[in-house]
């Protein structure tokens, strides 16, 4: 025989059911909420504590994640900076490269111009920089720019922490190569794409005296003998390679090839022999020399 339940205690089951439902729902809301609310309270914190630091009244600072931009031109200025370079270089390396935010957020140092650059690096950070253009100090969290001297600088430096975020052992030659790229830059099809600049012209010079280092040679370079090359080649070098690939359509598949094989490849060669469908890298040489000295800034 079925037992029947009262209508009163059937429908206090029911909206018991739906109480619990209701809960489950808004507690995965709430936890979504808690972590926008937590990365928002982090940045403004970070901000308050900035404020406490600023070296004088000129400065303004504008919030474009994940960085904190402070500059001492006008505030119209500083959230232009942030919004047409800043924000624009973020969204379209991430596109093409980078999956993962840097961990800390950094500031972007923007100062107007070599006496505020050099004032200020010394009293913010205790130091005197041997480039009038800017550079990445990870143990400052902190991108210090020089803008009088143009806005690629400020892109080639942001390369520097999403690379240390996403492509933790990428040798110096690749870091500087393709952060180099984009120091002079434009978009394309949506996409950031590297423009010739006025490294070309030490490095056609290094070509035609035969000056410049075999690719075996290059990515074989430590991150002290890279930096050690006072002559700029290296730099030049890393930089028109990345160039190269970029306009036969293969730096995106090199970068994510040698991120996924560095560990058996720590420089990178096999993996640009194989993008490139190359084994003899004597001729791939000349052919790219051949290439680059037809190019023209």
């Amino acid at each position: 025989m079925k037992r029947k339940f009262p209508l009163n205690v059937f429908l206090t089951i029911i909206a018991l059911f739906s109480i619990v439902a209701f809960t489950f729902k808004n507690t995965n809301a709430q936890e979504i909420v808690t972590t926008e609310e937590t990365l928002s309270n982090d940045y403004q914190k970070h901000v308050e504590s900035l404020k406490k630091k600023l070296p004088s009244k000129d400065f303004n600072i504008v919030i474009q994640k994940p960085f904190v931009v402070i500059g001492d031109e006008s505030a119209e200025m500083v959230k232009r900076r942030s919004e047409n370079t800043v924000k624009w270089a973020v969204e379209k390396l991430k596109a093409s490269y980078f999956t993962k935010d840097p961990k800390e957020i950094l500031n972007i140092w923007i100062f107007k111009d070599t006496v505020s650059y050099r004032k200020y690096t010394k009293q913010l950070f205790d130091d005197d920089p041997d480039t009038s253009y800017g550079y990445y100090s990870s143990f400052h969290r902190a991108l210090v720019m020089n803008i009088s001297t143009g806005g690629g600088t400020l892109v080639h430096e942001i390369v520097h922490p999403f690379m240390e975020a996403n492509f933790v052992d990428c040798p110096s030659w690749f870091n500087e190569g393709l952060a180099s790229l984009y120091e002079q830059s434009s978009e394309k099809n949506g996409q950031i794409v590297g423009l010739v600049n006025w490294r070309l012209t030490g490095l056609q010079k290094a070509i035609k005296n035969k000056t410049n280092p075999s690719f075996k040679t290059l990515l074989s370079t430590s991150r002290k003998e890279f930096y050690a090359d006072e002559t700029g080649v290296y730099y030049a070098q890393a930089r028109y390679l990345c160039y190269y690939l970029q306009q036969k359509g293969l730096l995106i598949k090199f970068y994510k090839e040698f991120d996924k094989n560095v560990v058996t490849d720590p420089t990178g060669y096999k993996t640009l022999q194989n993008v490139l469908g190359v084994s003899n890298m004597t001729a791939f040489q000349k052919t790219w020399e051949d290439f680059v000295l037809k190019l023209v800034f």
